[in-house]
């Protein structure tokens, strides 16, 4: 009689990858709700071509890598892939714009590396990354709120738009885009305007932050925070990373508040509260430790303020959170707590 001795842990903790994956889709949803209901269905265009795409090119990628196809792709890696880029792109990007991108970060970002569990950068944002470098103009293309631009852009205007680059009735695309709010700022800044000057003066801008941008940044909250209680993710890199960059932008806002804008500006406006809680948290390319996660989401925070004040590009979710994907293992070999027992010295 053979002794089965299998490795540990011993002791499921009761979730998959496919169910981790799952509720990361499901907190997304309000955001997603969010979005289309200010700023009209272009978000939803992109998710269907980022979809199609991640799929096809996953497919691929396991044919050639001889992998079992069934496993990976329920496990809705590739999904939260597409979800998390298609949101981050502009909501009337062309689609071949989306198509880079997921196929970027899947086959490169990913399978190159091995794939789900041995990437060192999150995939998403080398994806993002990738387009916002090379392809800038298209980049910068962001759908105003449908309040300012009094136009509705239905799913089939969006899907239009993607194609052709224009809406079904033949108006440009620039009949309905504008340039972001923080784009906007930085912009107006950079010519010696002060913001008590440029906030007023433009209807881009809400009561906290960008107009529309508000109410989504409330949204993705509410996901990030259900996905704390579930466990999904832990509270020190959302923490750590808001608590960075509310520290920084108040510094720099006292010293000059007509120059540097205040601390709820940045939370609320951009893709603050959607890097803090889905993307930063990335279980795979963050860091591991408790020490290293603070750390590492205070890293983010600071580096964000750092690109959105002098750096060349409007927000730097994306950039912080690839710097910081590099200092993961460092921070892990530096941060390991001592083992139980072990005495100091």
């Amino acid at each position: 009689m053979q002794l089965y001795t299998p490795s540990s842990p011993h002791i499921h903790s009761g979730s998959s990858v496919s169910q981790l994956m799952h509720r990361v889709l499901l907190a997304l949803i309000p955001g997603y709700v969010m979005y289309v209901a200010l700023f009209g269905w272009g978000v939803v265009a992109n998710l269907m071509i980022a979809v199609l795409t991640a799929y096809a090119c996953e497919t691929l990628m396991l044919l050639l890598r001889k992998r079992p196809l069934a496993p990976f792709l329920s496990d809705h890696s590739a999904l939260v892939t597409a979800s998390l880029l298609a949101i981050s792109l502009p909501p009337l990007a062309p689609w071949w714009i989306v198509v880079i991108g997921i196929a970027f970060a899947i086959i490169i970002a990913k399978h190159l590396y091995g794939g789900l569990g041995y990437n060192p950068f999150n995939p998403a944002m080398v994806g993002y990354v990738v387009l916002l470098v090379s392809f800038p103009r298209e980049l910068t293309t962001w759908a105003g709120p449908q309040e300012i631009n009094n136009v509705s852009i239905g799913i089939a205007d969006a899907i239009h738009i993607s194609i052709f680059g224009t809406l079904g009735s033949g108006a440009g695309i620039d009949t309905v885009t504008m340039a972001t709010p923080l784009d906007h700022l930085k912009t107006e800044i950079s010519r010696g305007q002060s913001i008590s000057d440029i906030i007023p003066a433009s209807p881009i801008f809400g009561n906290l932050g960008g107009n529309g941008w508000e109410w989504i940044s409330l949204a993705f909250l509410a996901g990030g925070l259900w996905l704390l209680y579930k466990k999904v993710i832990q509270w020190y890199i959302p923490v750590s990373m808001l608590t960075a960059l509310v520290l920084i932008s108040t510094v720099f806002h006292l010293i000059d508040p007509e120059r540097y804008a205040d601390p709820v500006f940045h939370l609320v406006t951009g893709a603050t509260i959607l890097g803090a809680f889905f993307i930063a948290t990335d279980p795979i390319t963050a860091s591991t430790t408790e020490k290293g996660r603070l750390i590492y989401g205070a890293g983010i925070g600071i580096l964000v303020y750092i690109i959105r004040t002098w750096g060349g590009y409007p927000d730097g979710v994306a950039f912080g959170v690839l710097l910081m994907n590099i200092l993961a293992p460092t921070l892990d070999y530096y941060t390991q707590p001592r083992p139980y027992g072990e005495r100091k010295g």
